[in-house]
């Protein structure tokens, strides 16, 4: 018997399948205009959105933010799957399934009997299962399996990590470092405008294969740079403001000043 809305009032504890009737629910001819008249393509910014969100509260290490935006994720991730309820193509079910599935296959030091030492073996193991179950017999089907929608420095340090497993990458980060170089001189000497985005797209592709060798996510890193970026330039903005009022007029000199005094 299909729930009402009323039914849901009197709970004090939600499960998974609570969730998955109010969604049901909110896509039914009964339910939510606004819901039922949604599509994959219609809410995918906002699944996008809601991963960002998520990250936010894991970046912040705030629990209040985490929960609320968990479940928000969670919802979306429902929501696409009675879409596709719906449709008769598979079912919540079937998510869950496929990736109990999937975590069981790729954990055979864990499920299968097999070993790992450590993070790195492990990792291997994962690897080596993924490759297997997707069926890739080359490092280039990997890399060509990586979704193009990942963000563009996420996606390079996985391409480049996936060649690195094969042996295709330098032995010390120091030479990695010197293809940096290399293709800073490169974007230097480059004439066309074409030109310039071609070098520029291979210097930062050397720079996010110079940080993995290091250690270091070139996403993580370059959001952090933005981030202090903002925190030193409100600083100087409010001095200069506090300074002279109208900032249009600060000359450029005075704002580097500026700039400079955020660094104590």
């Amino acid at each position: 018997m299909k729930p009402t809305s009323l039914e849901f009032l009197s709970k004090e504890v939600y499960t998974f399948d609570d969730l998955l009737a109010i969604v049901r629910l909110l896509r039914s001819p009964e339910g939510c205009p606004w819901d039922r008249a949604q599509t994959h393509a219609s809410v995918r910014k906002n699944l996008l959105e809601e991963a960002y969100e998520v990250a936010e509260g894991i970046d912040r290490d705030d629990a209040a933010i985490l929960r609320e935006e968990l479940g928000d994720h969670l919802f979306q991730a429902v929501f696409h799957a009675v879409i596709e309820e719906e449709r008769g193509r598979f079912t919540t079910t079937d998510v869950l399934t496929d990736i109990c599935r999937k975590m069981i296959f790729r954990h055979p030091h864990i499920f299968a009997g097999e070993s790992a030492k450590g993070r790195e073996e492990a990792l291997d193991a994962w690897e080596a299962a993924k490759r297997a179950e997707k069926h890739q017999t080359s490092a280039s089907e990997a890399m060509r399996a990586l979704p193009a929608t990942l963000p563009a420095l996420m996606y390079a340090a996985k391409m480049s990590g996936k060649a690195a497993r094969v042996g295709f990458t330098y032995d010390t980060p120091g030479e990695a470092a010197e293809k940096v170089t290399e293709e800073w001189d490169e974007l230097a000497a480059a004439k066309t405008k074409e030109e310039q985005a071609e070098e520029y797209g291979d210097l930062l592709f050397a720079l996010v294969n110079y940080g993995r060798m290091l250690g270091i996510d070139a996403e993580e890193a370059l959001s952090f740079a933005a981030k202090k970026f903002l925190a030193r330039f409100e600083k100087a903005e409010g001095s200069l403001a506090a300074e002279k009022g109208d900032l249009a007029q600060c000359t450029k000199k005075e704002w580097i000043s500026a700039w400079d005094g955020t660094k104590v």
